[in-house]
């Protein structure tokens, strides 16, 4: 008995589609012909499609991040007096959370004037609260409002307009710890 190799099948399919071809040339050839350029404008139609993906996406991946796309908070950053000014008015209307975004976006804004952060819209608070070049009480006071900021951003805890205030005159301090660090 004579062994057959695992892939057999693979090779019997192509001779028996060869086959196939030669048989519809002989009887039709015009047929045969349409039925490859067709192939042919096909394969070209597939591989412009492929490069223009992989050209998009290379595009994507390389591009350089637009620096005001969105802060560490989730709102798009702006100037810092821009999202003071919008913190107050989200605080007049009693939406206290959306404040300290605000808050945030702005306290990131003068860091970054400041040249103590790297503004980059995938960057989260706590990482912003790593990298800052603070003093250690400046790196105490940021990382307490990163903490504040999740609690009440993401956790659901409830904040008021006394909360709010206190966090809006802490973040107004951090400045002032501007460091070598």
């Amino acid at each position: 008995m004579e062994r057959r190799h695992p892939l057999q099948w693979l090779t019997d399919l192509w001779n028996r589609f060869s086959n196939w071809v030669d048989r519809l040339d002989n009887a039709h050839p015009v047929v045969a012909d349409l039925l490859f350029y067709g192939a042919v404008i096909l394969l070209v139609v597939l591989l412009v499609h492929i490069g223009y993906t992989l050209w998009r996406v290379y595009r994507i991946t390389t591009r350089v991040p637009d620096a005001t796309a969105r802060s560490a908070a989730g709102v798009p950053l702006q100037d810092a007096r821009t999202h003071r000014a919008r913190a107050e008015a989200l605080a007049r209307e009693g939406r206290y959370a959306e404040a300290l975004a605000h808050r945030f976006a702005a306290l990131i804004c003068d860091l970054e004037e400041a040249k103590a952060v790297t503004v980059h819209p995938s960057k989260t608070p706590a990482e912003y609260a790593r990298e800052a070049r603070l003093d250690a009480a400046g790196r105490v006071t940021l990382a307490g409002l990163v903490a504040r900021l999740y609690g009440h951003l993401f956790g659901g805890e409830p904040i008021d307009e006394t909360g709010y205030r206190e966090f809006a005159g802490t973040t107004d301090l951090v400045r002032a710890h501007v460091g070598p660090d």
